[in-house]
């Protein structure tokens, strides 16, 4: 599965004709999503239904797989061992944050250009809604190192350093940005598993936080991430995580004196916006409201993103850079904000950056 032979390196490196025999192997999904999921990859399919055996119906659960194809044995091996256990949409062991791991060192090559992404991610993880996201977070194009411009990418020093992922410089930015406006009381609404949470309770000048987010699982991972309750966690009262919803006025959140949306908008039908709008900046007010969201205009410097497509499935829209400026303008002159507009990542002379911020102030 590496792709490493202490002895037969050169041949572990080559493409080999290959033949993989799988019995019996499970069928929740049919014949028709065996295929899609390894006709992709180059190989192939021969089925044959095992009958009388977890028959349904809709016919045989079960088959003989077998796969024929030219291909490196490692990758053969690692598209097995990720592809059984999508057939069977079962783990039979606890599944963790581990598992994100090996599924990415598994997929790494192949995964993150599969029509079936979405679906191998989900089934693998055993349908775990925190742990698919941030599997595919990680899959997202604008996490990979390629994407960088080649500016970004050529010295020494950055050959040597692992990658630095946007995500990482997002929230570095979105901190300073806090930092400066002055506020020790902030909201970050959507806070998901708490990512920025956790960077902010270790700052000294945050007085209480809050984190807002409509899924409860996300909480939950949260407050492990927080070690909330927990020895050596923060003190009582200086985090709260808040089940609801930015449609809603929510007066538990009301005495922030910032508010941060850290890639929310986006997954936000754009009809739905102006509600989110009035509560955020009309209703609660808080002196500074930070937001971030992708950049639509740098997306053709993503080798791996198709030409109109988004960089996450679950987004309802992407912006390029004058449809934020616009957006930000209304908002500034509905609700009397000022708003500095500036990007985040490594910007391209013609397209920008990866991701656009707007710091609002009143």
């Amino acid at each position: 599965m590496t792709g490493i032979s202490k002895e037969r390196q050169q041949l572990a490196d080559s493409d080999l004709l290959l033949e993989a025999a799988v019995a019996p192997l499970p069928m929740r999904g049919g014949e028709d999503l065996v295929r899609q999921l390894f006709e992709p990859l180059g190989w192939t399919v021969d089925l044959t239904p095992i009958e009388n055996v977890g028959s349904d119906a809709n016919g045989s659960r079960y088959c003989h797989l077998k796969l024929s194809g030219s291909a490196k044995l490692g990758n053969l091996l690692n598209h097995l061992y990720v592809l059984i256990p999508v057939m069977d949409d079962a783990k039979h062991y606890w599944v963790g944050e581990a598992e994100v791991d090996k599924l990415l060192s598994s997929g790494e090559g192949w995964l993150e250009n599969h029509p079936a992404k979405n679906l191998i991610v989900r089934r693998y993880l055993r349908n775990r809604a925190v742990l698919t996201r941030a599997a595919l977070e990680r899959l997202a194009p604008e996490t990979a190192s390629e994407a960088l411009p080649p500016e970004a990418r050529v010295t020494p020093e950055e050959a040597l350093e692992a990658p630095v992922r946007l995500n990482d410089l997002r929230l570095d930015a979105v901190v300073d940005a806090i930092r400066a406006s002055g506020g020790t009381v902030i909201a970050d609404l959507g806070c998901g598993e708490g990512k920025l949470l956790y960077r902010l309770v270790r700052e000294r000048w945050v007085h209480k936080l809050f984190g807002l987010d409509p899924a409860v699982r996300e909480l939950e991972w949260a407050a492990k991430r927080l070690k909330l309750n927990e020895f050596g966690g923060p003190p009582e009262g200086r985090v709260t995580l808040l089940h609801g919803s930015l449609t809603y006025r929510d007066s538990r959140w009301a005495e922030a004196e910032v508010a941060v949306l850290v890639e929310v908008i986006e997954h936000v039908d754009e009809d739905r916006l102006p509600l989110i709008e009035r509560i955020v900046f009309g209703e609660t007010a808080p002196r500074t409201v930070i937001v971030t969201t992708p950049n639509a205009d740098y997306n053709a410097l993503f080798p791996k993103l198709e030409v109109g497509a988004f960089r996450h499935p679950d987004h309802r829209f992407e912006w390029g850079r004058a449809e934020f400026q616009a957006w930000a303008a209304k908002i500034g002159q509905a609700y009397d904000y000022t708003a500095a507009i500036s990007g985040i990542g490594a910007e391209d002379p013609v397209l920008g950056s990866p991701t656009q911020m707007a710091v609002f102030t009143r």
